[in-house]
């Protein structure tokens, strides 16, 4: 099964994080199929924190599949802040 979930990378203490779409069986920073987004918790002063690519996700969920809840909670909120 597909999901769609955070894979870290960065350095110790200044965490980067990538929305990946990847078999579920795959480690969590390991083999993914593609990237579609990415999640910066530490951007400071005008850089991006959270970018996400709408069409390339509503695929991915439209071939089934899941989001992880962490990744739903930062979809969510990247909709709110578009409106």
């Amino acid at each position: 099964m597909v999901v769609i979930r955070l894979s870290r990378g960065g350095a110790k203490g200044r965490p980067f994080f990538n929305i990946v779409a990847a078999d579920k069986r795959n480690r969590r920073d390991g083999r993914f199929i593609e990237r579609v987004g990415f999640y910066n918790p530490v951007a400071a002063g005008n850089e991006k924190s959270l970018s996400v690519n709408v069409e390339r996700l509503s695929y991915w969920q439209q071939q089934g599949a899941q989001l992880s809840p962490t990744v739903a909670r930062l979809v969510k909120q990247h909709a709110k802040a578009a409106v």
